[in-house]
């Protein structure tokens, strides 16, 4: 509703309801399952879960069977009312309201439901052989699986209430000075449980503990945030008609992380087992070594035989609390000539306590000769992997921004903008396909540099041109009406972009020997191990197959260091450029006014330009130093008819 109390004073209210379905089935889901097709016991027989071949993870080859992460299902439900009322008082535009969100989310995103092998353990290597990802093809060929990993199947009823409210004043302090002040207040209720499914890891008694009816603590088994205060400035000064000054500075809040299930305390131990055994060469000696063939064991994941040595559980601080984001920016415009204008402006964004995920029971390195087994190097004995979702990230964003606009006679438009630009952090975010996690969670300032979306320089222009040919133009403007149908009233549109290539990594894939963790996944807290870089690490800049060079990149030899010396995303893809045109046209229906078809012609990537993506950058790999993969799409062309009524 909106209530117009006086001709200074409005109060408006909204509601809002919205329910969303959403999520992924394998597409084995329903087919014979793993028992019936390949003999391997031990898996779900849920027909919501079964089918298919478990995941295999060869390393250095592509994945077999299953994407381990399917099917997972978020169902939210959100209820939304807000208030703002709006009074003005002389110079002063005042601005005040209030939002309420209560949001369930009903979760189901447990992974691997239906069984993870991993091979890389290159058990097959003769003694005195150099590593190579054929052996761990070999291990594959015969079963000899360095880690199998399976979850529990558990949907989880998930609840958060947040409340929001604000006070701003826009006030014009006289005809060439505009302030903008205002101060946010926000409070975001950490997840619970509608049935208080849900515990957490207590490092000081290294034990579970279990959600209870009670406070908010007790049953979200985190301290409520309530320091979140978020003032705002800004302001606007005209030097004179054609300079303007302007500046802003805000704190704002992330109080929501959807990252997979690494945060959500009802995905773990006991009610839930991700159950994780690594194996090496020991227990092949010792006769302990399970197969492919041999399935998984009896009660693998079952929450009454909970085995903390097997199972990859959660651990989120009690003082967990909602990450900032520190905002700011100064700019100059200046009309530089009629219809011409140039905007010049500095942006920056700093961002502390984000989510991160490392493992938290992250063992040492090995010994030089690698026969220590992994579980040997914990730090918690009692504890196998536990995955660390805490306010250890952080990120920061500098960029120099340059804006060009003219508007000309005649119907046509050109814009340019350019941005030469830095962004870092310690991790670029799980589920981005980038891996970029940390390499050890000891040393989290070792993996602070270049993020893996830093896209330094970046030149976009475009143009929208009403072409002067046809009734009302410059020419043909008498042209006969089949002749305007054919020529006249043409609009050519534009964009040309041009920015830096993608960043990677240069990374290796650990052998068992080599390994600190046996968690596999960035939304778990995998390790991102980095490889060793001595000197220039391209090799030809024009070579699609040798972009990088194997003698200055190398794989750590000794598992004593398995932590490389390169930098994050220190090397970078071809640069990449396109071209995109679309023409359109109108037409005027004769027998109503009010009506027009349009007709379109569009053309994404109009020169064809291949653009390449980054290179592969794992050492291990058999391809390192190739270009295999395009960082856009080939030419596309488009016909569209539209009609507007």
């Amino acid at each position: 509703f909106t209530w117009a109390r006086s001709s200074t004073a409005l109060l408006e209210g909204r509601f809002g309801w919205s329910y969303t379905t959403a999520g992924k089935n394998p597409h084995a889901l329903g087919t014979p399952s793993a028992f019936d097709e390949y003999g391997i016991t031990g898996l779900p027989s849920d027909p919501r879960v079964a089918g298919g071949l478990p995941t295999q993870l060869i390393t250095g080859y592509a994945d077999l069977g299953r994407q381990a992460t399917n099917p997972q299902w978020q169902y939210p439900e959100v209820w939304d009312a807000k208030l703002n009322y709006t009074w003005v008082v002389g110079r002063h535009s005042l601005k005040t309201g209030y939002e309420y969100q209560f949001i369930g989310t009903e979760v189901q995103d447990i992974n691997p439901l239906y069984g993870r092998d991993q091979y890389n353990g290159q058990f097959t290597r003769p003694a005195g052989a150099a590593a190579n990802n054929q052996y761990n093809l070999a291990d594959f060929m015969l079963g000899l699986r360095a880690q199998y990993a399976l979850s529990t199947f558990l949907i989880a009823n998930l609840r958060q209430q947040m409340h929001f409210t604000y006070i701003q004043d826009d006030f014009r302090v006289n005809d060439k000075l505009t302030l903008n002040v205002g101060l946010r207040y926000e409070y975001a209720t950490p997840w619970y449980e509608k049935d208080n499914i849900m515990s957490n890891f207590d490092p000081a008694t290294r034990t579970m503990v279990l959600a209870k009816s009670g406070s908010l603590e007790d049953r979200a088994l985190m301290k409520p945030d309530r320091n979140n205060f978020g003032p705002r400035v800004g302001a606007a000064y005209s030097i004179n008609d054609k300079t303007v000054l302007r500046g802003g500075y805000g704190i704002s809040y992330i109080h929501f992380h959807r990252a997979g299930g690494a945060n959500v305390l009802s995905i773990n131990g006991p009610q839930t087992v991700t159950a994780v055994t690594s194996q090496t060469a020991a227990n092949i000696a010792n006769g302990t070594f399970r197969t492919t063939q041999q399935g998984y064991p009896e009660g693998f994941t079952d929450p009454s035989k909970f085995n903390p040595l097997q199972a990859n559980i959660t651990y989120m601080p009690r003082d967990y609390h909602s990450s900032r984001v520190q905002s700011f920016y100064a700019s100059v415009q200046r009309e530089i000539a009629e219809n011409m204008i140039l905007d010049v402006a500095y942006v920056g964004n700093r961002a502390d306590g984000l989510l991160l995920f490392a493992n938290y029971n992250q063992a040492v390195p090995n010994n030089a000769a690698g026969s220590l087994p992994l579980a040997a190097r914990r730090p918690i004995q009692e504890f196998g992997d536990i995955t660390y979702s805490f306010n250890g990230g952080k990120s920061r964003y500098n960029a120099l921004q340059l804006k060009y606009e003219y508007r000309m006679r005649r119907g046509l438009m050109l814009l340019s903008s350019f941005t030469w630009s830095k962004s870092k952090d310690n991790g670029s975010g799980s589920l981005e396909g980038a891996g970029q996690g940390p390499q050890n969670f000891y040393d989290l300032e070792d993996s602070y540099g270049t993020s893996f979306y830093d896209q330094p320089r970046n030149s976009t222009t475009s143009f929208v041109w009403d072409l002067p040919v046809g009734r009302g133009r410059r020419w043909l403007s008498e042209a006969h009406p089949i002749v305007d149908a054919v020529l006249g009233g043409w609009t050519v549109s534009g964009i040309n972009t041009m920015t830096s290539g993608l960043a990677a990594s240069l990374t290796y894939s650990p052998s068992a020997a080599f390994q600190v963790s046996g968690i596999q996944q960035d939304f778990r807290g995998a390790n991102y191990y980095r490889a060793n870089l001595n000197g220039n690490p391209y090799d030809d800049k024009k070579s699609i197959t040798n972009y990088l060079s194997t003698t200055a990149v190398t794989a750590p030899t000794d598992p004593s260091q398995p932590f490389g010396n390169s930098k994050r995303n220190v090397v970078r893809g071809p640069w990449f450029w396109t071209v995109d045109l679309v023409a359109s046209k109108d037409f005027r229906i004769p027998f109503r006014d009010q009506t027009k078809l349009q007709f379109r012609f569009e053309a994404f990537n109009l020169l064809n330009k291949t653009n390449f993506g980054a290179p592969n950058s794992n050492r291990t790999s058999a391809n390192f130093g190739t270009i295999t993969t395009l960082n856009g799409d080939a030419r596309q062309i488009q016909l569209g008819v539209k009609l507007t009524f």
